[in-house]
Parts: C-alpha cells; sequence; structure tokens
C-alpha cells in the first residue's frame, strides 16, 4: 500500500524520540491496567468484557479520530502509549507493518500481545481479487522505488521469501468476533486474576449475544431469494460473506487504494446487475459524496438497463470511533438488515 512508505518513516522518527517522550509524559493513571486498541471493534470487545471494571483499566483506541487503519500513522503519543501498555490489539495485516518497529521499544517485558490474523491462524484468508474487480493502477517511478524499498525490507526480513498478504479485515466476521472475545478474555484474566471470574461471565454472555446474531444471518442468508452482493466500492466483507456462503462481485479490493473505478468495472458490474436482476448496490460508510459528481455506485446504477436500483450504505468500522454511539453487535446488526434488503 502506498501510504506504508512514509508511515514507515514516521514511525522510525518516532521510535528515535519515544523514550524521551515516553520519560517525560506522565501515565495517565499507573495504578491503571493499560490497554490500546488499533480499532474500534477491538475497543468495543475489551471493554464489553471488563463491564463494570472499566474503572481499573486505562483504554485506547489508537483510530479514534475518524480515520481508517489504513491510513493511519502513528503519532509520538500512539508511540508511547504502546510501548507502556500492559495488552496491546492489532489486526496484524498490510495496515499495519509499523506495528513491528514500534514494539521494539517497549518498557514492559510482561506485555501481552494480540494480533487478530495470528489468533485466526490457519482461517485467515489470503487476499484475493475477483472477475471484472478494479486492479491496481501502473505506479509512477518514483513509487514504484519506494514500494521496491519496503518489499526489499519485508523480503529479507523473511530471508528472501515473499510475503503472503492477508485480507486483514478480520472483525466482519461474528465467527471471528468468538473467537477474539476468547482471546482477549484470556489475556484480561492472567492481566487480572482477582477478578477473572467476572471477564468470564461478560466474556460469555457477549459471545453468546455474537452467536444469535450469527444465527440471524445464517437463518435468513439460507432463505433468501438471491445470493449474490455488488459493492460499487471497496469490498473488505470477504469474512462475512464466506461464513454465509454468499458470493460477490465489488469494484476494487477491501484494501485498494484506487479512488477511479475504469470503464470495464463500470460496465462489467453494471451487466453483472442486469444479468442476475439485482435491485441494490452496495457502498461503504466511507463514501464521501464530492459535489455534483457521481459516486461509484451511482454511475454504476447509471449504466444499468432499468437505472431504478436502490443504493445502500454497508458499514465496515474502518472508521468508527468511541463517540459514534455505535457498537460492533448494533452495526452487525443493522448491516444484516442492509444485506436482507440486498438479497431480497
Amino acid at each position: 500500500m502506498k501510504h506504508n512508505f512514509l508511515c514507515s518513516m514516521v514511525v522510525c522518527m518516532c521510535l528515535l524520540l519515544s523514550p524521551l517522550w515516553a520519560g517525560c509524559t506522565p501515565s495517565s493513571d499507573t495504578n491503571k491496567t493499560s490497554i490500546v486498541c488499533t480499532i474500534y471493534p477491538e475497543y468495543d470487545w475489551v471493554t464489553n468484557i471488563i463491564g463494570e471494571k472499566q474503572e481499573n483499566f486505562d483504554i485506547t483506541l489508537l483510530c479514534d479520530n475518524g480515520t481508517d487503519m489504513h491510513s493511519y500513522q502513528p503519532s509520538f503519543a500512539d508511540i508511547a502509549k504502546i510501548t507502556n501498555a500492559d495488552l496491546f490489539i492489532y489486526v496484524g495485516g498490510e495496515s499495519d507493518n509499523w506495528v513491528k518497529k514500534a514494539l521494539k521499544n517497549s518498557t514492559n517485558p510482561k506485555m501481552q500481545i494480540i494480533n487478530l490474523l495470528d489468533v485466526l491462524g490457519e482461517k485467515a484468508k489470503k487476499e484475493e481479487i475477483q472477475e471484472g474487480m478494479q486492479v491496481e493502477h501502473e505506479h509512477s517511478d518514483e513509487e514504484q522505488h519506494s514500494e521496491t524499498e519496503i518489499d526489499a525490507e519485508h523480503h529479507s526480513e523473511a530471508e528472501g521469501e515473499t510475503e503472503i498478504e492477508y485480507d486483514e479485515h478480520v472483525w466482519l466476521s461474528l465467527k471471528n468476533a468468538k473467537t477474539f472475545v476468547s482471546a482477549i478474555l484470556a489475556a484480561l484474566t492472567q492481566l487480572d486474576e482477582t477478578n477473572a471470574s467476572i471477564y468470564q461471565t461478560k466474556a460469555q454472555n457477549y459471545i453468546q449475544q455474537l452467536d444469535t446474531l450469527d444465527k440471524q444471518y445464517s437463518v435468513f442468508t439460507s432463505t433468501a431469494s438471491k445470493n449474490t452482493l455488488i459493492f460499487g466500492d471497496r469490498f473488505p466483507f470477504r469474512y462475512l460473506i464466506e461464513d454465509y456462503n454468499l458470493k460477490y462481485y465489488a469494484a476494487f479490493s477491501g484494501c485498494s487504494s484506487e479512488t477511479e473505478a475504469s470503464f470495464d468495472t463500470i460496465w462489467y458490474l453494471a451487466n453483472k446487475i442486469n444479468e442476475l436482476n439485482i435491485q441494490v448496490i452496495l457502498q461503504l460508510e466511507t463514501t464521501i459524496k464530492q459535489g455534483n459528481k457521481m459516486t461509484i455506485a451511482e454511475t454504476i446504477k447509471e449504466n444499468t438497463k432499468y437505472k431504478d436500483q436502490k443504493i445502500l450504505t454497508i458499514d465496515s468500522m474502518q472508521n468508527t470511533t468511541t463517540s459514534s454511539n455505535k457498537t460492533y453487535l448494533s452495526v452487525m446488526a443493522s448491516n444484516l438488515n442492509i444485506i436482507k434488503q440486498a438479497l431480497n
């Protein structure tokens, strides 16, 4: 991804100064257990497990200003938070390439680290390009040079082996969420053995709620009149789609840096809508309407036979903040309602 080169430079600068920064920046409360999460779903899972014991913890959400993880760059304060954390939770995909360097300066030898992709293990899915999907454009010589440097670093770390890129949108699966909650529970019970039974009860209750919603997805998708979703946008929902044996077509992959779809991509998706009699085109919550310019979803609609499809927004939680009045469960329930409209 193109932002990684700049991000690596920022991380290196932060690491050079992080010991000084940490030394002159007091902890919000040294008696509290420090937990740092990179994205909102992690933060929400933690707070649900902790429940009424939240006063014993200092919980930080790094992407709490509305920046999604694909463009997030850690600040000096972020690096200081991470290096002093008792528990650090991150996704572990390509967007988190900066983490390895950040953790080198950790001042807490007992820090527990949860890498969501590592937790999934063999269940993690490799990135894929679906038929009709826009591929990355050819880069300029300067961009290629920068990305070659990044690739060279990855290759050297892997002793010449090519690094496999996995789909990092692992939180968009209720089945995965149940696995992650269990991993977080295990870490929390080690950090606070005194209240372990409280955390276990909270986690069990929360997993039951996840399981209930998971079953609602399963019941609906198994009886829906259609089984294909069309995304006039990026597509970060592969884990969810495959959980329920659905199919999809999209303009871009989930981590694509592209902002303009080619004529071929627009035409392919419009024809697929005509062929399958699709009545809904999906776009992400991150889609921003720029003046009178049509969004990709709108452009696809205008190239269909009847031009009468609904354009609905589905939430990937890539820029959700603590002030959004959303929860992981509420977003996933809302997404089910959107999918119901799209598949009926």
